[in-house]
């Protein structure tokens, strides 16, 4: 990564100017991915542009944009591209959000309808500015989806609605998403450092309350590794998950966007990530993605897709 990259997006993250730099280490080769140079890439961001939206796929720094955006996938990012967190791991700005912009939920629509998407992630930066954290701008995001692309699944990324009553949740869930996604990140020991605005025990609950809402409806959960996590904490956290019957499980490796993010303490093999997989699968998961390059929304849409057709040959007559 060049310098002037790395100075470039430190200057997004004012709040982090205090931290004293962290090497940022050199990436093994199974973790590298391709630059984002194909015409399908080019199609997808000029869509996004067009539309005025955002996506997490540019804001985090995510491996896999050019991989995805080529096959004209993108997970939209709702409600401004400036957080009121500052956890150490993310590469999204912090500061004071703009006002929410009420036609924004019909423009991811029409921007899903020109993808031609089948599944749709919609995620958002952390509003604890916002009374329900902008749980209702989800809720209405659902909804245009449903009405301009009444066939497409919906995968919701939410934030953990920490400072909102319990109607913020049930707005979401009412709004009926196929899958349900709040990511945990770390593991609890970790949150301190990495998510000091955040409450482990709080996000597994809101998973758990989803299920009690609607039990119905897909769950889903993800971490990240090499901030610092041994590998019995990790399993741990995937019996925490299973005790709020969570469905679906995401572990990707962590990568730090600049010195002064929290630094990567080891890059597991993708053979330690094959025995998390093995080892979630067998604690009941229904869907598992754990390599180094996984990502919440990682083939996202694919493996919802499969895990459907799998549950339909289940319950089709013999």
């Amino acid at each position: 990564m060049a310098t002037r990259d790395l100075a470039d997006r430190a200057q997004r993250h004012p709040e982090k100017a205090h931290r004293p730099d962290a090497p940022v280490l050199r990436k093994p080769a199974w973790i590298r991915a391709k630059a984002p140079v194909s015409e399908g890439y080019r199609q997808t961001r000029q869509i996004m542009r067009d539309n005025n939206l955002a996506t997490v796929c540019e804001e985090a720094s995510c491996p896999n944009v050019g991989e995805c955006w080529a096959k004209g996938h993108a997970t939209m990012m709702i409600m401004g591209e400036i957080c009121t967190r500052g956890c150490t791991f993310c590469n999204v700005a912090t500061g004071r959000p703009d006002p929410l912009d009420a036609f924004e939920p019909a423009r991811v629509a029409v921007a899903v309808e020109k993808l031609g998407l089948a599944h749709v992630v919609i995620t958002s930066v952390d509003r604890d500015d916002l009374d329900d954290g902008g749980a209702d701008h989800f809720a209405r995001t659902i909804r245009a989806i449903r009405r301009r692309c009444p066939d497409v699944t919906i995968e919701v990324l939410t934030p953990d609605f920490l400072r909102c009553g319990a109607r913020a949740l049930e707005a979401v869930v009412e709004a009926k998403p196929d899958v349900f996604n709040h990511n945990l990140e770390t593991v609890p020991g970790l949150y301190a450092e990495v998510r000091p605005g955040a409450r482990y025990f709080h996000s597994l609950r809101l998973l758990q309350r989803v299920k009690e809402l609607d039990p119905t409806m897909f769950t889903k959960s993800g971490i990240m590794v090499g901030l610092g996590e041994t590998r019995p904490q990790v399993h741990q956290v995937m019996d925490d998950m299973r005790c709020a019957d969570v469905d679906f499980l995401t572990i990707g490796q962590y990568l730090q966007p600049t010195p002064k993010h929290h630094p990567v303490v080891g890059f597991p093999t993708p053979d330690e990530f094959a025995a998390y997989e093995r080892t979630a699968y067998g604690k009941g998961f229904l869907m598992v993605s754990a390599t180094p390059l996984t990502r919440s929304s990682y083939h996202a849409g694919e493996d919802f897709a499969r895990l459907r057709a799998a549950r339909l040959a289940q319950t089709e007559p013999a």
